[in-house]
């Protein structure tokens, strides 16, 4: 089976779509449409589902009813393969969503609200994408329209006419809105293509599709979520390896203004905490010094060794510059027993020194197995505890990845080993593109970028030279910030301009994490 085509960072532009109506699609489609009383447009949405241009065999609409008052039932106009399933647990988009997502026989998933009205080629426009390569998350066009001309036609007249190709024509003369915020980032980074990491804080969940088995590799929707739900998805699918396509021509009306567009300030001011604490790329929410959150930002996965050298490095790392993360310590603790023994002298004295040490700090997790994978964005691994970092040697490297897009940094030691800083995302990207015969680090060069340095060079010191000081009320650092990071990322952008990225944008200003520059 030949590999799929390797899309670097997001630029999906190495992928050629084929031309709407002259391909033949071979991949079946469930259309989920979650509904909480929208018994006066979900007819029209069926009936623009029923005028598409995808194979009705290989189209499926499955309408997820929120526990509407009065009970949701099927119109008469709607596509022929069209199943009704009632929520019975929880409530919320997310959650239909996700109970959509398990009820479907499609391939591919393709969410799509109550209140939307498809142009002839919606479907279609999605699905292309989706028989190129298994992760691409596509997100199409809409527009804002006051639907109080469409209540005056008959569903039927509604669904030929989209069949013909005249969904355009339906709202002649109506103001037509467009998602404004969306579409002036799209313009920003050539839809999406330069943006990086940052495009998954634009998936619109409204109009977007995704295969159902990248979907069940990611974490999906966060049922618990009432707002939001879409950007918390489009981490879950990022995480997951998912490049994300904007496609123009997947178009749509939206019937009436969105809850976001009408009470902006008020949606935003709900969201924020819950995406701040399940979504680590929201940095603008989590410029609080010393704050924790469900989902950290990095992840440091440490070996345990000799105790006092072990203590020292996790003490560093909580020390430094990124307070936004979770330290995994791996070794033996089962062993750690109250029988009865000399303290001194008892044969897992090095271990049990490091369990208590730890044992009730909260950004540490004591582990027996390294873990497999991470929901951290970002990921280092130590091979040893012979090396520890300055308290910005972290931050400094992560600035280095956000600003390049790149997916890893190996920091050599002298030991022989390398401290491996790795993208999740990338990690992801990298098992669903690789053959049993492929080189994994090759391929990671190929997706996203790969640079080595020498641990000593970039802020990483003999652990024993590596003093944590004591808190004091008022007492200034014995070294400036700002001249050690300055140092640092001399060493980090020598030779290497920004790849496949866009500028930063101006939350950046303040440094990685808030501190001003």
């Amino acid at each position: 089976m030949a590999r799929q085509p390797v899309v670097r960072h997001n630029d999906w532009g190495v992928l050629t779509p084929p031309t709407l109506g002259a391909w033949e699609p071979t991949l079946s489609v469930t259309v989920v449409v979650p509904t909480f009383n929208y018994q006066r447009t979900l007819p029209y949405v069926l009936a623009g589902l029923a005028g598409q241009s995808y194979p009705a065999h290989l189209l499926e609409v499955l309408v997820v009813d929120d526990q509407s008052s009065p009970a949701q039932e099927l119109p008469e106009v709607r596509p022929d393969n069209t199943r009704l399933i009632r929520v019975e647990e929880g409530w919320g988009r997310a959650n239909a969503c996700h109970l959509g997502a398990l009820a479907a026989d499609g391939d591919v998933l393709h969410w799509y609200d109550a209140d939307m009205l498809a142009h002839r080629e919606e479907v279609e426009a999605h699905a292309r994408w989706h028989h190129l390569v298994d992760y691409a998350v596509p997100g199409g066009d809409k527009l804002f329209v006051d639907p109080t001309s469409l209540f005056d036609l008959d569903p039927a007249d509604v669904r030929d006419r989209v069949a013909a190709g005249g969904a355009a024509d339906l709202f002649p003369g109506e103001a037509h809105e467009p998602h404004q915020w969306v579409v002036d980032y799209w313009d920003k980074t050539d839809d999406l293509r330069t943006a990086g990491p940052r495009a998954q804080r634009f998936h619109i969940g409204m109009t977007g599709s995704v295969t159902k088995a990248l979907y069940l590799d990611s974490d999906g929707f966060d049922r618990t979520l009432r707002l939001g739900e879409d950007m918390h998805l489009g981490h879950s699918l990022a995480q997951a390896g998912g490049v994300f396509v904007v496609d123009r021509e997947a178009r749509s009306w939206h019937l009436g203004r969105s809850q976001v567009l009408r009470r902006a300030e008020q949606v935003n001011r709900f969201n924020d905490p819950y995406l701040a604490d399940l979504v680590p790329t929201m940095r603008p929410k989590r410029n609080k010094r010393g704050r924790a959150y469900q989902v950290p930002y990095l992840e440091v996965v440490v070996p345990a060794g000799p105790a006092d050298e072990t203590i020292r490095v996790v003490d560093s790392l909580l020390d430094g510059d990124v307070p936004d993360l979770r330290v995994t310590v791996v070794g033996p603790w089962s062993t750690v027993h109250d029988d009865r023994v000399q303290p001194v002298e008892d044969p897992v004295l090095e271990t049990r020194l490091v369990h208590r040490s730890y044992l009730h700090e909260p950004r540490v997790r004591l582990v027996e197995t390294a873990p497999a994978t991470s929901d951290a964005e970002f990921v280092l691994t130590l091979p040893d505890v012979s090396l520890a970092p300055l308290p910005i040697a972290l931050s400094a490297m992560l600035g280095d990845l956000e600003r390049t897009h790149h997916g890893a940094r190996l920091l050599s030691y002298a030991t022989g080993g390398a401290a491996r800083v790795e993208r999740t995302a990338a990690l992801a990207r990298v098992a669903r593109l690789a053959g049993p015969d492929d080189d994994r680090e090759a391929l990671m060069d190929e997706a996203f970028g790969v640079k080595t340095y020498d641990a000593t060079a970039v802020g990483w010191v003999p652990t024993a030279e590596r003093e944590v000081e004591r808190f004091v009320l008022g007492a200034r650092p014995a070294v400036d910030p700002a001249r050690s990071e300055e140092r640092l990322m001399k060493v980090l952008h020598q030779d290497d301009a920004p790849s496949g990225g866009s500028a930063p944008e101006p939350e950046e200003k303040r440094g990685l994490f808030g501190r001003r520059k």
